[in-house]
C-alpha cells in the first residue's frame, strides 16, 4: 500500500526561539484594577435607569443591632446532649418522675381514652409514672388519633385509585366519678 518513501518527514525545529512578545507584559498596580472596576460598575448603574428607580425605592440599608448571632453547633449539641439523656434515662432500672417517652406516651393517651373511673386513671398515671395533675394538663393539650365510627367514606379519584377518608375527632375519658 504505501512505501517508507511515500511517506511525509515530520521535522521539528533544532533552536528553541522566544516569541517576540514574551516579557511584554507589565503587571498593572492593583489600585489601578480596582479603580477601572469600581468606574465601569457605576457607570452600568448610571446607565440603567430602571436600576436607579429600584436601588431609590428599597432606600437605605436598616442595620439591627439587637440581633444575636445563631450557633447551629451549641444548638446541635443541646439535641444530642438531650437525646442521650433520655436514653439513659429510658435504660435506666427506675422511672424517673414525670418523664415519659413518645411511644410509652401515645400509649398512655391511648389507655387514657377507655378508663372510666378517677381511681382508674390514678392507678393509670401510677403505673406510667406521672402524676394525676400532670397527666391532665398533657391531656389539655395533646392526644392520639381518633377516627369518629361510621364516617369512613370511599372515594375514587379520576384515575381510578380509591381513598378512605374518615372524620377524626378528639376523645375524652367518660368519668362516672367526676366529682371525686
Amino acid at each position: 500500500m504505501g512505501s517508507f518513501s511515500s511517506k511525509a518527514t515530520r521535522t521539528l525545529p533544532k533552536r528553541v526561539t522566544t516569541p517576540p512578545w514574551s516579557g511584554a507584559r507589565v503587571p498593572r498596580p492593583a489600585d489601578s484594577v480596582a479603580e477601572a472596576a469600581s468606574e465601569t460598575k457605576n457607570d452600568a448603574i448610571e446607565q440603567d435607569p430602571q436600576f436607579l428607580s429600584k436601588l431609590s425605592q428599597l432606600g437605605p440599608v436598616r442595620v439591627d443591632h439587637h440581633m444575636y448571632a445563631v450557633r447551629p453547633a451549641a444548638q446541635t449539641n443541646h439535641m444530642f446532649n438531650s437525646r442521650v439523656q433520655s436514653e439513659n434515662e429510658a435504660a435506666a432500672p427506675t422511672q424517673t418522675l414525670n418523664r415519659v417517652q413518645a411511644p410509652t406516651l401515645s400509649r398512655l393517651l391511648d389507655e387514657r381514652k377507655s378508663i372510666r373511673t378517677r381511681r382508674d386513671m390514678e392507678f393509670l398515671a401510677q403505673r406510667f409514672g406521672l402524676e394525676v395533675e400532670k397527666l391532665d394538663a398533657i391531656a389539655k393539650f395533646l392526644s392520639t388519633p381518633s377516627v369518629h365510627q361510621n364516617s369512613a367514606v370511599r372515594v375514587t379519584g379520576e384515575s381510578g385509585d380509591e381513598k378512605q377518608i374518615m372524620k377524626a375527632v378528639w376523645v375524652e375519658p367518660r368519668l362516672k366519678d367526676a366529682s371525686v
